[in-house]
């Protein structure tokens, strides 16, 4: 199944699962299919990120945020994630998603992504996003914050996303990000 397919289906569904708050755990269910599936026969690294996307896209609804987004013309950008693999996913395995809002500071919002099959946890992720605006700049917290209805502070970040995302995890823009890239071979 494509994935676009995959997020008609999230939307479609999103309103049957029922409403929630941003700030609340959204549960999104899945199964993995064929396609999702890569050489080792297991759930590609890669899919693990896009059924994030769509799970983001599945709270944004079920909170009522995405009709207020877009609305204002404002749409998410992932900045910086990072993923942690503690079992496979298999075809036809049934998982779900849990992502919630972990925390922001005055430019980000952190979700929490995990995979969970069985009631095990078989994989997490953390995202780190901010919001543009689609005529130009960047959505303020303050402003995401108004919109989302959320008057209560961030719950405390834990220290190393903190630090993880100070550090860009770990990939500071290098004087060699604006350079073009040269193919170089090792000669044995």
């Amino acid at each position: 199944m494509s994935l676009l397919l995959r997020l008609f289906l999230t939307i479609l569904f999103a309103r049957r699962r029922g409403p929630l708050h941003v700030l609340d755990t959204c549960v999104t269910p899945y199964r993995v299919l064929l396609n999702d599936l890569d050489v080792l026969r297991h759930m590609t690294n890669s899919r693990y990120f896009s059924i994030m996307d769509l799970a983001r896209v599945d709270l944004m609804i079920r909170s009522g945020l995405w009709k207020r987004l877009n609305a204002r013309g404002w749409y998410p950008v992932v900045t910086l994630e990072t993923m942690r693999f503690h079992r496979s996913l298999e075809l036809n395995d049934r998982y779900q998603v849990t992502t919630r809002v972990i925390g922001w500071d005055d430019r980000q919002i952190f979700l929490e992504q995990g995979f969970v099959r069985d009631g095990m946890q078989v994989a997490l992720g953390v995202v780190r996003t901010r919001f543009l605006k689609r005529a130009g700049g960047t959505v303020s917290v303050a402003e995401l914050m108004e919109l989302a209805q959320v008057s209560q502070p961030s719950p405390m970040l834990p220290e190393w996303v903190v630090r993880w995302s100070e550090a860009d995890g770990g990939m500071q823009t290098s004087s060699r990000a604006s350079q073009p890239v040269e193919e170089t071979t090792t000669s044995s």
